[in-house]
């Protein structure tokens, strides 16, 4: 017996789980708040009312922006659609597996935008906060067209577009929990698995042992496997390794781009300004080599 698609023949409109989770969001901040009110822990980085009022910002700004980038992107992907003759149906266990393939895909992007700093320069801005808590989850950039690029195999393997923005909105609404100091450990089979608090701390870390590590969306298998995982030992310290002093959101938005900019003015070479913008955050150009002077004797 055949397995019945979900909605026929023809894609549809899949349902936004983003919109419909806001509810849940909103619950679960306000529980978390609650909490760290009623039993603070010593070390806890808690809330503080400029950085919350700036998450919030920027999750804002981050969907008036993202509805101008999908635009661009939807055209990309609908041509690569309609190009490939391959075609994934819409059915119960193919959404299981497009779900798995862009939880693959994600690991990549998120990986991709810690070591590349083109694209660091817009993944920044959800690392810049030193607190950790539900609200930031919602800092989230508003240069996110970087992302497109790595999803462009799952769109030629006849995934239709509609599903992937389906498939990445559930993996956005499960990292929105993990943002928290409040949730100690799963259980091991649970940690072994899948993302948690505990693995997603350790991401936000600006510790140097905890620096790119944990990349997973949903899943941690994959830095087990690529050997980016790091577990929690030490309580994290989180923001940047060098961290910027403002909560205006277009500073927040724009200081990386900013950072670039100079550092490419600046640069001696050409390859200088290539490794400014495609080699990792931290990257330093090697110094030339100080002449030696030879010794005449007679």
């Amino acid at each position: 017996m055949a397995v019945r698609p979900l909605y026929g023949a023809r894609m549809p409109n899949l349902p936004d789980v983003v919109v419909w989770s806001i509810p849940a969001f909103l619950l679960l901040t306000v529980i978390e708040m609650i909490s760290v009110r009623l039993h603070p822990d010593e070390g806890d980085a808690g809330y503080e009312a400029k950085d919350a009022a700036t998450n919030v910002s920027m999750g804002l700004g981050s969907l008036f922006f993202d509805a101008l980038w999908k635009i661009p992107i939807v055209l990309i992907y609908d041509a690569v659609y309609a190009l490939t003759p391959l075609r994934v149906p819409l059915l119960w266990w193919t959404v299981l597996l497009m779900l798995l393939a862009q939880d693959f895909f994600y690991y990549w992007s998120h990986r991709g935008h810690h070591v590349i700093r083109i694209l660091w320069a817009c993944h920044v801005v959800h690392h810049s906060s030193r607190k950790f808590n539900l609200t930031t989850a919602l800092r989230q950039p508003w240069t996110s067209l970087t992302s497109w690029p790595f999803y462009l195999p799952l769109v030629a393997a006849g995934v239709h577009p509609a599903a992937l923005v389906f498939c990445s909105s559930v993996s956005l609404v499960y990292q929105f929990w993990i943002h928290t100091e409040r949730i100690d450990k799963m259980p091991r089979w649970f940690e072994s698995t899948l993302n948690t608090p505990s693995h997603h701390r350790v991401h936000h870390a600006s510790q140097g042992g905890y620096l790119d590590r944990n990349f997973g969306g949903i899943l941690i298998v994959w830095d087990r496997l690529f050997g980016s995982f790091a577990p929690e030992a030490e309580r994290p310290v989180y923001g940047l390794t060098k961290n910027i002093s403002t909560f205006n959101p277009i500073k927040v938005a724009t200081h990386e781009y900013v950072a670039i900019v100079k550092d490419v003015r600046t640069a001696g070479s050409w390859r200088e300004r290539a490794g400014r913008m495609l080699r990792g955050p931290g990257w330093q150009p090697v110094p030339a080599p100080e002449p030696v002077e030879e010794t005449v004797t007679a």
